[in-house]
């Protein structure tokens, strides 16, 4: 019966509350509006919000100087990420049966496990930083921390789910990505969506007033 419910309606709710609640967020920034900018533009925005938004994928060479544990963590860790969520097989698979309808070619065992290394090494680092750092200590919230926690066990059980003749392995998975999805609205997490609109609105402004954000 547990095992029937967390297959079933959890995973409907969850998925309606992930999507309900990323799409409101997204829908209260855009409709918080700007101020009308009377300033005459030195640049075109919409070019220096693109840019912004692309170009910040590449740390620029004094911050990477300067963070160089964070910028290789950090692209350890969300490299990783999204090949485990997107390219391993259980996931391609699951994909295609409950969501897209169709499937794509897996990346070989391998390279799952690369990924996995990747990944918990990223995330590792990024947390020892964020304990160990004075700074990021005290900026830190327990949202932050919270998000970690929930991100590491979603892909510790997901490893362990590989033993697939263990089924209670998989339901363990899935109810903590559930968790996840129901949680994902209401914390930083949201930043995987938000960032494009910050970056953009960054870029757009400071470019109109002829700054290279």
């Amino acid at each position: 019966m547990i095992a029937q419910f967390i297959d079933g309606p959890l995973w409907y709710f969850s998925s309606i509350v992930f999507v309900l609640g990323v799409v409101y967020r997204i829908f209260s920034i855009m409709k918080s509006g700007l101020k009308r900018d009377l300033a005459i533009p030195r640049q075109n925005g919409s070019f220096g919000a693109i840019r912004t938004v692309f170009g910040r994928f590449i740390p620029r060479r004094d911050i990477a100087q300067r963070g160089k544990l964070q910028v290789v963590a950090g692209y350890m860790f969300h490299l990783g990420l999204f090949v485990l969520l997107f390219f391993a097989k259980p996931h391609v698979d699951f994909f295609a049966e409950r969501i897209t309808g169709v499937g794509w070619t897996p990346v070989p065992y391998w390279a799952f496990i690369v990924s996995a290394e990747f990944a918990f090494a990223g995330l590792l680092l990024l947390l020892l930083y964020r304990v160990m750092h004075p700074v990021t200590r005290l900026l830190s919230s327990t949202g932050d921390y919270i998000s970690t926690g929930l991100v590491f066990l979603v892909m510790l059980s997901g490893c362990l789910a590989l033993a697939e003749s263990v089924q209670a392995l998989r339901l363990i998975h899935l109810l903590l990505v559930e968790i996840l999805l129901i949680y994902f609205p209401f914390s930083n997490l949201m930043h995987a969506f938000t960032f494009v609109f910050s970056r953009g609105f960054t870029g757009a402004v400071m470019a109109r007033k002829g700054v290279n954000a």
